[in-house]
């Protein structure tokens, strides 16, 4: 049943994320955007409310009470130069949907046409999240403090993904996505000229020795058996050839799966950077930011989305991913209640769609969209029927 209405408001879903494509916007700026989400919901009479300044959350009562489920989709875009060169480009300069968020909105506003229309078959209630700033890790949050998930039992969020072929999803139990926090070392010497390195304390050869030194946590400290990544993106120091510089500055992140593994990073690097810069007669000091949390899908619900998949596609449809060393801050719903993020396939290289997330060529098959548009709906279904 679901499967058809999804079919249905293919041309629909895909007419929206084409709207939303062309009129990209940044973080917590989605106010066009906001806007949109506001008018299909009062077109079709579902009501909702405002809050972490662009989000929305709309609430399908169904006929009968019952359970609590969350549906959840982002809807921010990235300061990128759009090249796809689709007639539906960007409008905005610099700013481009290159992560699917343009099709995530856009599906579950598909899906609320569709538990619209069987409402009066629903067992429980289905509340639908469009959240801002995803992309800095700060929509989430914001929206779970200003609504709290309470009487919630589960949540369900999609991320349309490039590296899988279109008509498979992935909803697999355990994490999913790592977590993704920040650090900024500032490594403090002494200056001097070039050609008399003994009256300086050199913060180049410091940070460079830092860097090196850092490459061992994840090789010598951590397990083998636990994926790690601790990556310096960025090192900022000096003015000339000739002059000794008298700070560095080092950004970079940390990744896990592991709760215990991320929660050990700020220690292990402040030990390294003490050590380091003791060695070398540096001062350095260490501002590191927890952003996200990995991702772990709930193993129970990670069986009623597998199930659901097979509802819409058949056992063909369920594939198996690798987990992904990237961050989403879905992980703030699921750290609250039980949940799944199911991946769902976008790529098809006879469309042009099989560039990676965040490139400026990013697109997506549409066909996709009217796959996840139906698995919204059908998990919130599955899941209200299903006792846990």
């Amino acid at each position: 049943m679901i499967k058809n209405f999804a079919k249905k408001y293919k041309d629909y879903v895909i007419e929206l994320r084409r709207d939303f494509h062309q009129h990209p916007e940044p973080s917590f700026q989605e106010f066009r955007t906001c806007k949109r989400i506001q008018e299909e919901l009062l077109k079709m009479d579902i009501p909702f409310k405002i809050v972490a300044k662009t989000g929305v959350i709309a609430t399908i009562c169904g006929n009968k009470s019952g359970k609590t489920i969350v549906l959840r989709a982002d809807m921010d875009a990235l300061q990128v130069q759009e090249c796809t060169g689709v007639d539906y480009s960007s409008l905005n300069k610099g700013v481009m949907h290159a992560c699917a968020h343009d099709g995530h909105t856009s599906m579950l506003l598909g899906a609320a046409r569709i538990l619209k229309d069987i409402q009066q078959k629903i067992d429980g209630t289905v509340k639908l999240y469009f959240q801002p700033a995803e992309e800095i890790a700060q929509g989430a949050l914001k929206m779970i403090e200003e609504e709290p998930l309470e009487n919630v039992d589960g949540c369900f969020g999609i991320h349309l993904w490039s590296d899988l072929p279109i008509g498979t999803v992935s909803v697999e139990e355990g994490p999913r996505m790592a977590s993704a926090d920040i650090f900024k070392i500032t490594i403090n010497g002494k200056g001097g000229h070039g050609s008399l390195p003994h009256q300086t304390v050199d913060s180049v050869v410091v940070g460079s020795a830092l860097v090196m030194n850092l490459q061992a946590i994840v090789s010598r400290e951590i397990s083998p058996l636990e994926a790690a990544v601790v990556t310096v993106g960025a090192f900022s120091s000096g003015t000339r050839f000739n002059v000794i510089a008298n700070q560095a500055i080092l950004d970079g992140t940390t990744r896990a799966f592991n709760p215990e593994v991320r929660n050990n990073f700020k220690h292990i690097l402040e030990r390294v950077l003490k050590g380091t810069c003791e060695t070398y007669r540096a001062k350095g000091t260490l501002d590191y930011v927890y952003g996200t949390a990995p991702c772990i899908n709930d193993s129970t619900c990670s069986k009623i989305a597998t199930k659901s998949v097979e509802t819409l596609l058949g056992k063909q449809g369920v594939i198996k991913m690798e987990k992904i060393t990237g961050g989403e801050d879905f992980c703030y719903f699921l750290e609250k209640v039980p949940g799944v993020l199911a991946f769902v396939g976008a790529r098809n290289p006879k469309k042009n769609a099989d560039y990676p997330h965040h490139h400026e060529k990013f697109n997506i098959d549409e066909d996709s969209l009217e796959i996840g548009t139906a698995l919204y709906a059908q998990y919130a279904i599955d899941f209200l029927n299903t006792s846990i």
